[in-house]
């Protein structure tokens, strides 16, 4: 379990260098896809199953829209990768930057931090994150729904912008 939850937080730390280092919209969209899997990998390692699944979802539909958007205003037809040279030094800067804050808190951070949410769940009849399940669904149902729509909503106004250079809302641009 150390280990997966050492990957996940690899993962993270080079998934939030990759949106740093943000060559295009495209892959700075992919690294924060990255970094939103591994972020939940790390929650459901730590006992949120549920909670890691509501966080992902939500999220990517938001990174939905925001790449929509991104994408269509800035259409690269050949756009800057991860492999080319100044996106590269970017991010061994930013590699040699976490590098060295995380030397200066290296010392005795890993005696207390692998302790997972539900240690005491013989104790328990249910887990941590199922009550929290029962009263997002009882009090704030109607949140979620209204949340969805305005995802929904948000997604076709930027396609709606976005839409062509004859017809869409950002004809000047």
């Amino acid at each position: 379990m150390t280990y997966i939850m050492s990957l996940f937080l690899l993962g993270l730390v080079l998934g939030l260098i990759a949106v740093a280092s943000n060559p295009s919209p495209y892959f700075a969209a992919l690294g924060l896809v990255v970094v939103a899997g591994m972020g939940c990998g790390v929650l459901v390692s730590y006992g949120g199953p549920f909670l890691s699944l509501v966080l992902f979802l939500i999220y990517l539909g938001g990174m939905l829209v925001v790449f929509a958007y991104s994408a269509a205003l800035a259409a690269e037809p050949y756009p800057e990768t991860w492999g080319s040279r100044p996106v590269a030094a970017y991010m061994a800067i930013y590699a040699v930057g976490v590098l060295f804050i995380s030397s200066k808190f290296w010392r005795g951070w890993h005696e207390v931090s692998w302790v997972p949410g539900d240690e005491l769940g013989e104790f328990s009849v249910f887990r941590g994150d199922i009550g929290g399940v029962a009263l997002m669904y009882s009090m704030g149902g109607g949140m979620l729904v209204i949340s969805a729509w305005v995802l929904l909503l948000t997604l076709f106004v930027v396609l709606e912008l976005t839409r062509g250079l004859s017809r869409g809302a950002l004809r000047a641009v």
